[in-house]
């Protein structure tokens, strides 16, 4: 790997926000994937990094898991799903290993000798980031009135003294 350059922190930091794994982050900021783990977990260390993650889940208002799951359901890549799909035969499991199958929900052989890939319901994805972002929107504005009126209140306790 390069030495933890900002740039390579920062593309780890954005990936691991958005993709929630800390070796697919670490190889899309370009560790070879045979050290990604293990130099991901070592950038996960550093408090730069740390703050980083939490400064970009602050401004995607969420806590990063779900929303991070749906996002790849949502908008990943099937391209490995497809190159499996149209392989002739079945890849060695190395390169099985290496293919992003996030989005597939079954896999199966049919009779004739051919696969049956299905994928998660990138709609249902959609509506669900949706639901989620209204959400965090709402209790930000709930948190938002709540302070302002005891705030109020705060305020009408000092003017009566």
């Amino acid at each position: 790997m390069k030495r933890n350059t900002k740039s390579t922190l920062n593309q780890f930091c954005c990936n691991y926000v958005l993709l929630g794994s800390v070796e697919e982050a670490a190889v899309k900021a370009g560790c070879p994937r045979e050290n990604a783990l293990s130099d991901g977990v070592n950038m996960l260390k550093s408090r730069k990094c740390q703050q980083l993650i939490g400064q970009l889940r602050a401004l995607l208002s969420d806590s990063g898991n779900i929303a991070s799951g749906l996002n790849r359901l949502a908008f990943g890549s099937c391209s490995d799903a497809v190159y499996l799909l149209f392989s002739d035969e079945l890849p060695p499991a190395d390169a099985i290993k290496k293919l992003d199958l996030f989005n597939v929900s079954e896999i199966k052989r049919v009779k004739g000798g051919g696969v049956e890939i299905k994928f998660f319901d990138r709609l249902k994805a959609l509506e669900k980031l949706f639901e989620l972002e209204n959400a965090f929107s709402d209790q930000s504005k709930a948190d938002s009135l709540i302070r302002a009126l005891s705030a109020d209140g705060e305020r009408e306790d000092l003017d009566d003294n």
